[in-house]
């Protein structure tokens, strides 16, 4: 038993990991409690605010028994535990938050009766932000407030403490509460709205991007990061691919206007072990960068779309092809992105479909200069749906600095080229109103690239590319310029003569059809005539 703790009537029980499951349904049911009780806006940051306290809060406790373990085996004598155990380098060095004991989940459970949940949840969250330089500024300091029903709060804390994000060996508790932040996030976007689109993007659609690009390692830079979607996910690729340890080899540099999503991308970094710098705080990319330095070896964002009310200045250096239009954003975006990228970076951007063909207030002539630049490495059209807080149909630009391999000219060389690939077709119905693209079809579409670009995992898996009709076509800029610039797979892969052939199938089977029916009126005229002759026989 460690001194001056409480102990449980199960210690073993205690640190049993809650399945990622069981613990969404679990606070799931908790948030109910409060919807309706606060202010709309705030919702998602209280109850995440409340999930992140007790993850950290549990990892500290486990590694607390973990180190009373340790000391206990070592020897060391009852009456210096305490000062071991709490010996902050031994939380820190195991990469875990250090929580100063009126922070512990334990203790406020105990307390929030006696001297009020609300108050004890305010100054844990300012305990915790002042110990940890990393979550300065970050946790909500909301729950003691007049419109916060502390009776249906504490309740909350009570169905919370049923969750305990400890961790085993197949699945680190780091990744049990990973699950549970994106559960929670993919929720509230869909409770959301179109609202949702600033701090949310579809999981397949992020995987897609990372998938990709590939970013083993290096600096990757989002600047409208939202809840930091795209880091998490790059995060997990590199997992996947090279194992945890390597998870460091990536740099992260992100931008948030909206005050809330920064510290929702914030928690959102910190749960998943990813020390990123999102800036000192939340900011306007275009007015106030907070990276001003950075070149970036990947850029991966889903900005506002369409925006018309932005900062421009069309002194900025950043518009190096084109002043873009006061009355929308999309080209400010891509410039900026470009402006971001080292010498051999690349992008991935979510962007409106319109963005592809638009002519007005000089975007065309922008993403002319951009193309002639060789640029543009890919583009691919979305199917509809994938958004359910966008309806507006939208597409994937892929940008590279560098489209050409070390050395002589080879068949990977993929200078004054662009590849153009139609997902549209591609995904399957999770429900009435949302799709999703499945395993099968991201590798499809990553595959088609890293083939096309001869990548080494390309090569690795003997990919070579070939245009597919309908799908993917590589064209040259001659073909380019021939289509006005205008960059829609559509134009590209074959869709056209996909449409003209159905065309043709139709007007053969109007024509059979008539044919048809022409045999039914004959026959109806000649049953006609015979029912006319049978009447004229029957006597009256």
């Amino acid at each position: 038993m460690i001194p001056g703790q409480k102990k449980p009537a199960d210690q073993a029980e205690l640190f049993s990991a809650s399945t990622a499951k069981e613990i969404q349904d679990i606070l799931w049911k908790a948030a109910d409690k409060l919807r309706g009780s606060i202010d709309a806006a705030q919702y998602k940051e209280f109850v995440l605010g409340l999930i992140f306290l007790k993850y950290v809060s549990d990892a500290f406790e486990e590694r607390r028994t973990e180190l009373a373990k340790e000391l206990a085996e070592d020897g060391i004598d009852e009456d210096r535990l305490d000062e071991f155990l709490e010996d902050r380098d031994e939380y820190t060095g195991a990469h875990v938050f250090w929580v100063p004991e009126t922070a512990r989940w334990s203790w406020i459970a105990a307390n929030a009766k006696s001297q009020g949940v609300g108050k004890l949840l305010d100054e844990a969250m300012d305990a915790i932000m002042r110990e940890n330089a990393a979550l300065t500024g970050v946790l909500p300091k909301i729950f003691n407030r007049d419109n916060v029903d502390q009776k249906r709060l504490s309740e909350l804390v009570d169905l919370i403490s049923d969750a305990r994000f400890g961790g085993s060996a197949d699945k680190p508790a780091q990744d049990v509460l990973g699950e549970v932040y994106e559960y929670f996030l993919g929720n509230f976007a869909r409770a959301e709205g179109k609202r949702a689109g600033e701090f949310y993007t579809p999981r397949s659609v992020v995987r897609l991007i990372v998938e990709i690009l590939e970013p083993y390692e290096g600096r990757v830079y989002d600047p409208a990061c939202g809840s930091g979607g795209m880091f998490v996910q790059a995060g997990k690729f590199i997992e996947a691919h090279r194992g945890r340890g390597h998870k460091a080899d990536l740099s992260v540099y992100g931008q948030e206007l909206n005050e809330r999503t920064w510290r929702l991308g914030k928690m959102n970094l910190a749960i998943h072990g990813i020390d990123g710098n999102l800036g000192p705080r939340w900011g306007d990319t275009f007015a106030d960068d907070k990276h001003p330095d950075l070149k970036a070896d990947f850029v991966m964002a889903n900005p506002p779309f369409n925006i018309k009310d932005w900062a421009r200045d069309e002194s900025d250096p950043r518009w190096k092809y084109g002043v873009p239009p006061k009355n929308n954003a999309n080209y400010a975006w891509l410039q900026h992105m470009i402006s971001k990228l080292g010498e051999k970076g690349t992008a991935g951007i979510v962007l409106a479909n319109g963005s592809m063909s638009s002519q007005s207030s000089g975007e065309g002539e922008i993403r002319q200069a951009m193309v002639e630049a060789d640029l543009v490495a890919c583009m691919v059209a979305l199917p509809s749906q994938l958004f359910r807080t966008a309806q507006i149909p939208v597409c994937l630009w892929f940008l590279a600095k560098d489209k050409s391999p070390q050395g002589a000219r080879r068949l990977d060389d993929r200078r004054g080229e662009i590849l153009f690939i139609d997902a549209r077709e591609m995904g399957e119905m999770i429900d009435r109103t949302e799709r999703v693209l499945t395993q099968t079809e991201l590798a499809k579409i990553a595959g088609a690239y890293h083939a096309w670009r001869g990548t080494a995992s390309a090569r690795e898996e003997g990919l070579m590319y070939e245009d597919e009709p309908g799908f993917c076509f590589s064209a040259d800029l001659a073909t380019v310029r021939e289509h006005g610039y205008v960059l829609t797979p559509g134009r590209y892969v074959g869709a056209v003569e996909a449409e003209e052939e159905d065309a043709e199938a139709v007007a053969k089977r109007i024509k059979r059809l008539t044919e048809e029916l022409y045999e039914l009126f004959d026959k109806s005229a000649e049953l006609g005539k015979t029912v006319r002759e049978q009447l004229g026989r029957v006597d009256v």
